[in-house]
């Protein structure tokens, strides 16, 4: 088969191309964080350029034991192409300044088997950053270890196909071999964004946000779909990645170890403190999903 690699076209701009400099980063970020255990089965990790949220990244990736791995899945979020559902790539590997990573061409077939998938174009691919900036850590963490790749981008989720989505990615994450890569920031405030939510009895703007992503990581730790849904009804918040959280809710709910499964958060941080109503910043979040005892 000819291969068909998808460029790291946001290397050289959202984070660096060079690969010793980009390392270098990563292992700095990793070291301030602390592995939990070998039980977590998938991560919520932010989307952001390095330097705004390369740190609150880290703190999600120390949780991926490449030991325990074989295949990845990455969920994010469609932020430039309007989609319903969820989409597949037409390609066989995905480009870092690593080197390349092998999609899942097997896993991918059996997703398409379903009729419930898309399918993304190249243009589409490259255009979105909330896949390809998980990568470079994926292939960091996994340095050494024969694992492939199975990329989905997220559209719009309904209560309907939700469930159908829900039942088809149960069998992968019952699996523990496969592993799972939610991306999504939390707030995006400012005039710039089209949202100003501040409820001044919890002090500046910036900590009125930070109340705000912790009403949603609240709702998030409960596992219900329907608790976090009614959340983003109440606030709006602009979770880029609520889409991609919900199907992650939708599967726990219908998995075999739904009792067991639990989200906890380790890391939470801001681009920038906003004080007036002339700044702007994004929130990021790392998260884990988790069997417990």
């Amino acid at each position: 088969m000819t291969e068909k690699i998808r460029d790291d076209s946001h290397a050289g701009s959202w984070y660096t191309s060079n690969p010793s400099q980009l390392e270098e980063q990563l292992e700095g970020w990793l070291s301030k964080a602390k592995l939990k255990d070998n039980k977590t089965k998938a991560i919520i990790s932010p989307h952001a350029g390095y330097k705004y949220s390369g740190e609150s990244a880290a703190y999600s990736f120390k949780q991926l034991v490449p030991s325990n791995v074989t295949r990845i899945f990455v969920l994010g979020p469609s932020h430039h192409y309007y989609l319903k559902g969820c989409a597949l790539p037409e390609l066989t590997h995905y480009k870092t300044p690593f080197g390349n990573i092998q999609l899942d061409l097997k896993v991918i077939k059996e997703l398409r088997e379903t009729k419930e998938f898309s399918t993304m174009s190249r243009d589409v691919d490259e255009d979105e950053h909330s896949i390809e900036m998980q990568l470079p850590y994926i292939y960091h963490m996994m340095k050494g270890k024969k694992y492939t790749l199975v990329p989905i981008l997220v559209g719009q989720i309904g209560k309907n196909n939700g469930a159908s989505f829900a039942k088809i990615f149960k069998r992968y994450l019952d699996d523990s071999e496969n592993f799972f890569v939610i991306s999504s920031d939390f707030c995006h405030w400012g005039k710039r964004f089209s949202y100003m939510y501040y409820d001044d009895k919890h002090g500046e703007i910036y900590q009125s946000i930070e109340h705000l992503d912790k009403l949603g990581m609240n709702a998030i730790e409960s596992c219900n779909p329907d608790t976090f849904s009614s959340y983003l009804d109440k606030y709006s918040n602009t979770i880029c990645g609520r889409n991609p959280i919900k199907l992650l809710l939708e599967t726990v709910q219908s998995s075999d170890y739904k009792d067991k499964l639990k989200i906890e958060f380790l890391y939470y941080a801001q681009s920038s403190r906003c004080k007036n109503s002339s700044d702007s910043s994004v929130s990021y979040a790392a998260g884990r999903l988790y069997l417990s005892p």
